[in-house]
């Protein structure tokens, strides 16, 4: 049983972690595109179009890539979950059917439009499809989050004698209190990792000497716009999403942060140390005195509860995985908000296009807002463990009893070799596309 767990929890983990690389990206990516169509409307500046048409190749790119690697992932819930989806699936489906249905089919009918209907159209109704692959993007997300909430706080469901879970508020779904902090936190993750991405490559084209003007609009534009994504993921999202795991995980929250024992007089925020589980303390910790307190309750003096205040059945399943990948996601966040302010700053004093040296950091910072989104994914998710629905269905009681351990691990194998070809490929077609740079405008009447 123990090995069945293991290897679904690791083939899930793997396919949903090498899936989001990509959504992550096409969410932010949208918004931008819809930024560069709008600028060229406002000031009929031809690179600006041009520059919206660049980033659709990039996002058309990374929509496939999210479409081949999201089908497999969902498969998954008949395969190595069947029993969670059977107890679930009168709740868990509406969100993702909608999901499916709507959003997707939205997203991929009008990408099409936008990418070979331009001259058809023309601008201003080019400009809507654009706008139209946002909503349907945002709205996929938020559809994602909302089955992902309902399973961190389910709200509007009884259950019947036979084990299975059904919905008697449909409402409670979308006015669940743990959805829209998530939503709004996620979201200013994706468009942090789209600004880096589209401000490194402008920084690889400024130290290239290659598409000069482009490189100082792609620059500008995510600096702008990851300087603001930088400050939101902080507050109020961030702080709303732990202020939740306060209220409904405590348990989860203290593993978080690394609190043990209950303090009294005010809790101290850990900003490094390494969980010892043996002895239940952070060794080598650097820590602010009360500031943890005030952070949560706004109180110096406010109490939080230590792992040590729960029966250790509730605790969940690997505290220091938790508490690590809490803590890379904060520090990484924090990372981004300092180098994105001080961008900004040699931004309004016309100095970055030509300050070399924050131009190589810019460009070199594109893996880190995945580490960054990854981990906070993981920190949610090991919160939640080990129940798969927050207090009500263990994981072990959420497995396929008929699929074996072995098949688990041999088709984990394979996912492992598919993807990784999978991501060379991809790399290759967006280095191409940067390489190529963007295309000449071409002139169309309004």
């Amino acid at each position: 049983m123990e090995d069945m767990i293991l290897y679904n929890r690791l083939q899930f983990a793997f396919t949903i972690t090498f899936h989001y690389l990509f959504p992550q990206l096409t969410m932010g990516l949208s918004l931008m595109i819809v930024y560069f169509k709008w600028k060229f409307l406002r000031t009929k500046n031809e690179d600006y179009n041009h520059a919206s048409k660049f980033w659709m190749k990039i996002f058309a790119l990374n929509f496939a890539m999210g479409v081949v690697t999201g089908i497999p992932m969902e498969f998954q819930f008949g395969t190595n979950w069947a029993k969670f989806s059977e107890l679930t699936g009168s709740i868990i489906g509406q969100t993702l059917a909608m999901e499916g249905m709507f959003s997707f089919f939205l997203e991929s009918s009008f990408l099409g439009m936008f990418i070979f209907g331009e001259k058809l159209l023309g601008h201003r109704l080019h400009f809507l499809t654009g706008l139209l692959v946002f909503i349907g993007s945002w709205a996929s997300g938020f559809l994602i989050i909302a089955t992902h909430s309902w399973m961190q706080h389910p709200v509007g469901y009884e259950i019947l004698e036979n084990g299975k879970f059904v919905l008697n508020n449909f409402g409670a779904l979308f006015s669940n209190p743990w959805l829209w902090p998530s939503y709004l936190h996620n979201q200013a993750g994706s468009l942090i990792t789209s600004s880096f991405f589209v401000a490194a490559i402008g920084a690889f084209y400024l130290l290239s000497n290659k598409h000069s003007r482009f490189g100082k609009m792609f620059v500008k534009t995510g600096v702008i716009f990851g300087v603001i994504s930088s400050i939101l993921v902080a507050f109020p999202t961030g702080d709303l999403a732990a202020k939740n795991v306060v209220k409904y995980q405590p348990v989860s929250f203290a593993a978080m942060e690394g609190i043990f024992e209950t303090e009294k007089g005010g809790s101290e925020i850990i900003l490094v140390g390494q969980p010892d589980m043996i002895n239940r303390k952070i060794d080598n910790k650097i820590a602010v005195p009360n500031i943890l307190s005030f952070l949560t309750y706004q109180r110096w003096d406010a109490e939080i509860k230590g792992l040590n205040e729960f029966d250790e059945s509730l605790h969940p399943t690997n505290v220091p995985g938790l508490y690590y990948a809490y803590h890379i996601m904060v520090g990484l966040g924090t990372i981004f908000i300092g180098f994105m302010l001080l961008a900004t700053f040699l931004l309004w004093k016309n100095r970055l296009y030509h300050t070399k040296w924050l131009l190589w950091v810019l460009m070199f910072m594109i893996p880190f807002p995945y580490i960054a989104n990854t981990a906070g994914w993981y920190t949610a998710e090991l919160g939640r463990q080990p129940w798969l629905v927050y207090n009500l269905m263990l994981m072990r009681d959420g497995i396929s009893p008929t699929v074996s351990s072995g098949n688990t691990l041999f088709t984990l194998l394979g996912f492992v070799g598919l993807y990784m070809l999978l991501g060379l490929l991809f790399l290759l077609l967006v280095a191409k596309i940067v390489r190529k740079g963007p295309e000449a405008p071409i002139a169309l009447k309004l």
